[in-house]
């Protein structure tokens, strides 16, 4: 259970997030929507241990993680542009973040590619990122925040590059793999559509704080 207790957050004498309370059940997905510059962003980067916050506390399974470093947090973060190596293959992008926990190369790279194999892109293991097209990219990213088995996903504007018929497909495959890895999942998103296709809960950022949608 991912838990946020009253998180406060200041930009430039500007209020963020005024007392911002929230849980997150595994296997579920609480959208949070808002236009550029509402904070959403914010919120999810202090999740992620990758934004101080000015007050309250971030909990995971009744631990306070508020100070963990972002590595230890065992969180995985998936942004717009992917964020994909291009000078790394497919299958080593996948398995980037084994091998940064200690797990040597080659026993990565195995797991790397029967995650590949899953995802139905085995055919493109030894492929440059780049070889790849939009969705394709997309689902790499999203094989490679789920092999480390992550404790909570946390996707900022995941399809706001794709055209309109691969944001249906891949919405469909994430909440698949959402639910069979059981991962607590926060979405940040300015589509509203998006939001209610992925999310079990919905909320808006309205003058930093929180308000139900659904």
């Amino acid at each position: 259970m991912l838990e946020l207790h009253a998180i406060s957050k200041d930009w430039q004498a500007r209020v963020l997030l005024r007392g911002v309370s929230l849980r997150v059940a595994p296997g579920e997905t609480v959208a949070i929507l808002g236009p550029s510059g509402s904070g959403k962003s914010t919120l999810l980067k202090i999740v992620a241990g990758l934004e101080p916050l000015d007050a309250g506390r971030v909990v995971f399974d009744g631990e306070d993680i508020t100070t963990l470093a972002p590595e230890r947090r065992r969180f995985a973060l998936m942004f717009q542009d992917f964020a994909l190596f291009p000078h790394l293959d497919v299958q080593d992008n996948v398995a980037f973040g084994l091998v940064e926990q200690g797990v040597r190369r080659l026993d990565a790279r195995t797991q790397a590619c029967a995650l590949l194999e899953r995802f139905g892109l085995g055919e493109f293991s030894r492929a440059r990122v780049t070889q790849l097209s939009g969705g394709e990219q997309q689902r790499v990213a999203l094989a490679r925040a789920l092999i480390t088995r992550p404790r909570v996903l946390l996707l900022d504007e995941p399809f706001s590059a794709l055209d309109a018929q691969m944001r249906l497909q891949l919405r469909a495959e994430f909440r698949h793999r959402i639910a069979e890895f059981n991962m607590a999942t926060l979405l940040v998103t300015h589509d509203e559509a998006e939001a209610r296709a992925m999310g079990t809960r919905g909320y808006r950022v309205v003058q930093g704080g929180l308000e139900p949608v659904w």
